[in-house]
């Protein structure tokens, strides 16, 4: 597929593919499905491994991104023809932000949604925090699983100081990203929502960390009797979350589903002005069948918001864009997975 630096229409039926291209896409700038994926599952059935060849122009550079997905094996992957050691060398090569249906319950769900979507964000954006998260990833796996162990092997006890260490220094580092990311997209936020609505509602986004950055350590220490009792790690950032007020009411438990999506269709547009702010440039926009999900002004307002960005978007018919009047630069047919692309 040869995609125009504009606007691109990917539609058809339910269920003949269309996601998968938007997928693919996402996979090739974060090296994860935004669905939270694991490789195997996004392999078609019946078969062992999965190729995405994306070919990008970046400040006139031109990149070659190679992916290949394995069923029992670490994914591979290259760029410009070199394996890459790690997957974080990708980030920042390409930033592309991707909105679905799901993500309009982003504020209605459960805080690992809403961690999830800090953590998508800054891994595209700062290469510090991929390394932070990582291995305060891996230091919580190794803590968890010591807990559960200890009462096979009571001798262990004492190894735990070490993990509660790294626990710390990797886990300030995130709460510390996450404070200033939060704080820096809440100040793009107020204007959006503030249109979105009306001009009716001032949406203030705040972070909640689990454990106050000051008082971590000794907080670590405290709940430790908890954790050997409940076997699993208490205190830290895999704890944290993020409200969303509106005029002081938290929408996470009383807001309408109107308010909720006006904030998430909010949250999206502030993240790609944020992507633009730090890395200069704009994002490439991926947009999942989130048309019929949306009311006729918020549609509106999401579409006079994206003209200036590349933008892939799937739907079932094309009548959202002939009644919006909306410029389409490409459009493409997707049947039972082949795509025919028809202007």
């Amino acid at each position: 597929m040869d995609f125009s630096p504009g606007t691109n229409i990917l539609y058809g039926d339910n269920a003949q593919g269309k996601t998968n291209i938007l997928e693919s896409l996402y996979v090739c700038s974060t090296t994860k499905s935004h669905r939270g994926s694991k490789d195997r599952e996004m392999i078609r059935f019946h078969e062992e491994e999965s190729h995405i060849k994306l070919n990008v122009r970046k400040s006139d550079m031109p990149y070659r991104i190679d992916m290949h997905m394995k069923k029992n094996k670490a994914k591979g992957i290259a760029i410009n023809g070199i394996p890459i050691k790690k997957a974080s060398e990708l980030f920042g090569i390409i930033n592309m932000v991707f909105f679905s249906p799901e993500d309009l319950n982003i504020i209605k769900n459960g805080p690992s949604e809403r961690r999830r979507f800090i953590d998508m964000e800054l891994c595209q954006l700062n290469k510090l925090y991929v390394h932070s998260l990582i291995q305060y990833n891996k230091v919580l796996l190794q803590r968890n699983k010591l807990l559960k162990e200890l009462n096979f092997r009571p001798e262990y006890k004492e190894t735990l100081d070490i993990w509660d260490m790294q626990l710390y220094d990797y886990g300030k580092e995130i709460i510390r990203f996450r404070k200033e990311f939060t704080e820096r997209i809440n100040e793009i936020v107020k204007d959006i929502h503030y249109g979105l609505s009306g001009e009716k509602e001032r949406l203030i986004l705040a972070y909640e960390p689990n454990v106050d950055i000051r008082n971590f350590s000794q907080r670590i220490s405290l709940n430790r009797d908890m954790d050997l009792r409940l076997k699993t790690t208490t205190t830290g950032p895999h704890r944290d979350d993020i409200s969303f007020m509106v005029d002081g009411i938290d929408i996470r438990k009383f807001g309408s589903q109107g308010q909720q999506r006006t904030a998430a269709l909010s949250l999206k547009l502030a993240e790609i002005e944020l992507v633009k702010q730090i890395v200069k440039d704009y994002p490439i926009l991926l947009l999942d069948d989130v048309l019929s999900e949306l009311d006729g002004g918020r549609q509106e307002h999401l579409l006079s918001g994206i003209r200036h960005i590349q933008t892939m978007i799937t739907c079932t018919g094309l009548e959202d864009f002939v009644n919006h009047r909306f410029p389409i630069d490409r459009v493409y047919k997707v049947v039972s997975g082949t795509v025919i692309q028809e202007n």
